[in-house]
């Protein structure tokens, strides 16, 4: 039986969007998907020095709120996120896990000083879902710039990425899913 995936939102994404990336989560990975708004504490990731949020305490966080067992967990969240060995990061995942997470606040375009553009940060933000749950099911980094497991460590990134995998990934996923490839 596949895994359920779970979108827990406490950002300001609307429904809608999420019933959009909840469609790509269900056709890539081939897990049915349930979205639950939620309120998430997030003062104990919050880093006063640094003015940002520690995304390996805020993972902590969702698998100590959250029943993950057996299941992938995503958090979606407004705030800049950062690990101690980088200046920021878009998300975070246990690798071959239950939980991640990811943030939209550097997917916006107003971050960077430029106009208001919805729909690009929404296909923003529906890449690095698919990266980050992709991790939960143990997939590593892809060298292919158009696959949605390539690294993205600026924005610029994120979209040359398509928001699927590529046929190798694809093939991984399919496996790992225990399914049969279907396109």
């Amino acid at each position: 039986m596949s895994s359920i995936i779970r979108i827990y939102n406490s950002s300001e994404v609307n429904s809608r969007t999420l019933e959009s990336i909840s469609g790509t989560l269900q056709q890539v990975f081939s897990a049915p998907v349930a979205i639950a708004n939620i309120s998430l504490n997030l003062e104990d990731a919050f880093d006063s020095g640094r003015e940002q949020y520690n995304s390996t305490a805020l993972l902590a966080k969702i698998l100590n709120t959250f029943d993950t067992s057996g299941n992938k967990s995503i958090v979606i969240v407004d705030v800049d996120l950062f690990i101690p060995v980088l200046t920021f990061v878009f998300g975070e995942a246990q690798l071959d896990g239950s939980a991640a997470v990811v943030s939209t606040h550097r997917l916006k375009n107003q971050y960077y000083g430029l106009p208001k553009n919805d729909l690009l940060m929404v296909e923003r933000l529906e890449k690095e879902v698919v990266h980050e749950l992709g991790h939960t099911f143990g997939m590593y980094h892809c060298q292919d710039y158009e696959c949605v497991m390539k690294a993205s460590t600026y924005v610029e990134e994120i979209d040359l990425k398509k928001s699927i995998p590529c046929p190798v990934c694809r093939d991984y996923i399919n496996e790992r899913c225990n399914r049969k490839e279907t396109g």
